[in-house]
């Protein structure tokens, strides 16, 4: 059985509690950190570890902790961006929902590592109910002494208070959220400056992830030299995965990362394979923004070595024969689905959540979708395919966030991999209209793990 640090717990009932989650351990790390280490001593640890961002970028967090100014008499911010928007991905709401105190006692470490004496917790606004819960856990904690003046007798205070978004997709970029926090509208800033010398209300601040906070209680607990053997390579510790699609058993999962993709599919601890005896078409390994692969690309690199989850196996090959972690929103495709619909419905949504501020995304992104819209309801053209080609050509890099990126690349990887199949949607409309396109030759599947 894989080892479990941040769902260890979850089939306790009452773990949502304070009193069952201080029974089962937590708040641990806080009475550590606040009466045994210096802030440094937690950043240190968090480096040990080699933690990276589990939001989607990777980007290492202790290192990114390490970027945060420090000048005299400045306030600092840590920000928890639990705006979680993107098609596929739902393993914070998840979090947020059965074990909250677990996000509570990483914002405490955390936020006393960075030297934070106010953060925030930015919840998209849908998610009302996981909203009501965070704020339970924040008052429980406080009213144990784990937040407010002087905790635990240590000198050091701080207040947590949660605020809903609006509902914007653009303001999981951080710098929109930042905006959106400070009562504006959710658009993206021009970086430089960054968070990290001006961020919140123009003070130092840190943005980091629902489930990259969390995982810093597990650090402290374990150390990070100890979390750091979990995993391979630089891709270290745990990953909870949001798997959906055409699965037997989809849901959230808590994998070791280093674990073969196919194993994640096909085995009997997490997914179970295909639902209805179907085959494996294709994946979308990391949420509606990664490119999508083939079932031979999926499963094993373009070396012919077995494709793993980690940061670097999936990205082995580049976006020509592979794709990236992601948020790790997991989505399976069996053959009977079509990916015509499927990227119209993806860049249905980006054009939908562009905040319109750069003209290669609010232009680009709508182009697309008629473009798109054309091809899935028989009325392309062949050339249409060199046409969405070029847009995503011109939208991808040219941004001021990665959003534009984000609507490109599963149109970039589609063709590539899919070309056939949008052939097929233009020569035959008619037939299109009643049938999906199956399996192509290079999506045949291997031999799933028995």
């Amino acid at each position: 059985m894989a080892r479990k640090l941040l769902l260890n717990h979850i089939d306790v009932p009452g773990i949502n509690t304070f009193e069952v989650y201080r029974q089962k351990g937590g708040y641990r790390a806080v009475e550590k950190a606040l009466k045994t280490m210096s802030p440094d001593d937690v950043v240190e640890e968090v480096k040990k570890s080699g933690l990276r961002g589990r939001g989607g970028a990777g980007f290492p967090t202790g290192m990114k902790w390490g970027f945060l100014a420090k000048p005299e008499g400045v306030p600092r911010y840590l920000v928890c961006n639990g705006d979680e928007s993107e098609p596929g991905t739902f393993k914070d709401r998840f979090l947020m929902t059965h074990i909250p105190h677990a996000l509570v006692e990483g914002m405490i470490v955390s936020s006393y590592a960075l030297g934070a004496h106010i953060s925030y917790i930015y919840i998209r606004g849908e998610m009302m109910p996981q909203i009501r819960i965070v704020e339970r856990a924040i008052e429980e904690a406080k009213a144990a002494g784990f937040l407010g003046k002087n905790i635990l007798g240590t000198g050091y205070d701080l207040e947590i208070y949660v605020q809903p978004g609006g509902g914007a997709y653009i303001c999981g970029e951080e710098t929109a959220l930042l905006e959106s926090l400070e009562g504006k509208r959710g658009n993206p800033r021009i970086k430089p400056p960054f968070p990290a010398v001006a961020g919140l209300y123009g003070c130092p601040t840190v943005v980091n992830n629902v489930e990259s906070i969390a995982a810093t209680v597990p650090i402290l607990n374990e150390g990070g030299e100890e979390y750091a053997k979990i995993g391979i390579e630089r891709s270290t510790g745990t990953k909870l995965i949001s798997a959906s699609g055409n699965l037997v058993r989809p849901g959230v999962y808590e994998i070791e990362l280093g674990l073969p993709v196919e194993e994640f599919i096909y085995s009997d601890e997490y997914c179970g394979g295909i639902a209805n005896g179907k085959r494996l078409k294709a994946i979308v390994a990391g949420g509606s923004s990664v490119p999508i692969l083939p079932t031979n690309l999926a499963l094993k690199t373009a070396k012919g070595e077995s494709r793993l989850m980690t940061y670097e196996s999936l990205a082995d090959g580049g976006f020509v024969t592979g794709t990236a972690m992601g948020s790790g929103g997991f989505i399976a495709f069996d053959e009977d689905q079509c990916i015509v619909r499927n990227t119209l419905n993806f860049t249905r949504f980006y054009h939908h959540e562009s905040c319109g501020q750069c003209s290669p995304c609010r232009e680009g992104t709508g182009w697309m979708e008629k473009v798109l819209h054309k091809i899935e309801y028989g009325h392309g053209d062949i050339s249409d395919i060199d046409l969405l080609w070029d847009i995503q050509r011109k939208i991808d890099g040219n941004t001021i966030c990665p959003l534009g990126d984000a609507s490109a690349w599963p149109v970039a990887s589609a063709i590539r991999h899919f070309r056939d199949e949008f052939e097929w949607h233009i020569l035959n409309p008619e037939e299109s209209k009643t049938k999906n396109f199956g399996l192509a030759h290079y999506a045949d599947p291997l031999s799933p793990v028995v």
